[in-house]
């Protein structure tokens, strides 16, 4: 039958776990609305959400071991010869191992549910995308818009419809990175490889290179921009026909 004191201590260590799990999901909620890029696709969406609701789901977990660490520093500490511990170990609570255990195996389970899901989502196509083909050079990234002939070094693609970007490169890897769509793929010499999302949102995104590809590196980016379909019908009529 547990003590006095071994109830005191478990007490003490439910506070701190709950009080450290609320803590928890409030950063792990507000961090990334703070600091996180506005996501403009679906794709984006689904990036921040699955890290948000990741960071949430390991709040209790990464809770629970730091209040352990606590217990554990409380009631084990050295007092002396022959002097029992504050409380009895954790590891001797059986109520307390099998709602941890519980809680892991749950949590993990649902955690494989929602990333084979979101594995489906990110494969999915929708069978009439918009084709732009990518172009990284050092240091400057092309967008050639195939059936139009035109090229141009700002994106622009119009919201709503899924977009499949076919991305190369022509002389070292580069990686592409649409910031604000939460996509990315490297831009490999001879190869083309594709990356598919559809833009939700209107507004300026952010185009980068996420691969070192020499000097310049850190100034390879260029401008997006996601605007109505007649705006975009608009914008490729009044481009000059490349090559």
């Amino acid at each position: 039958m547990a003590t006095s004191s071994t109830k005191r201590s478990l007490t003490r260590f439910y506070w701190a776990w709950g009080i450290l799990t609320v803590v928890g999901v409030v950063l792990s909620i507000w961090l990334p609305h703070r600091y996180v890029p506005r996501m403009m696709s679906n794709d984006g969406n689904l990036s921040l959400t699955t890290m948000i609701l990741f960071s949430v789901l390991a709040a209790p977990v990464a809770s629970g071991v730091y209040a352990a660490a606590l217990h554990i520093m409380h009631a084990d500490r050295y007092r002396g010869e022959g002097v029992p511990p504050a409380a009895e170990p954790i590891r001797e609570n059986t109520k307390l191992l099998v709602t941890w255990l519980t809680v892991s195996a749950v949590l993990t389970v649902f955690v494989l549910v929602w990333g084979l899901g979101a594995l489906a989502a990110e494969n999915s196509t929708s069978g009439n995308p918009l084709v732009v083909d990518v172009t990284g050079q050092q240091w400057v990234w092309t967008f050639a818009y195939p059936g139009t002939h035109v090229v141009s070094n700002e994106l622009y693609v119009p919201d709503n419809r899924e977009v499949e970007f076919r991305v190369t490169s022509l002389d070292v890897t580069h990686g592409f990175w649409v910031v604000n769509f939460g996509v990315q793929v490297d831009a490999n010499p001879g190869v083309i490889t594709t990356i598919h999302t559809t833009p939700d949102k209107l507004g300026t995104i952010e185009v980068r290179c996420e691969q070192f590809c020499g000097l310049n590196h850190a100034f390879m980016d260029a401008i997006g921009h996601v605007v109505t379909p007649s705006q975009f019908s608009a914008w490729l009529s009044s481009q000059p026909q490349g090559a």
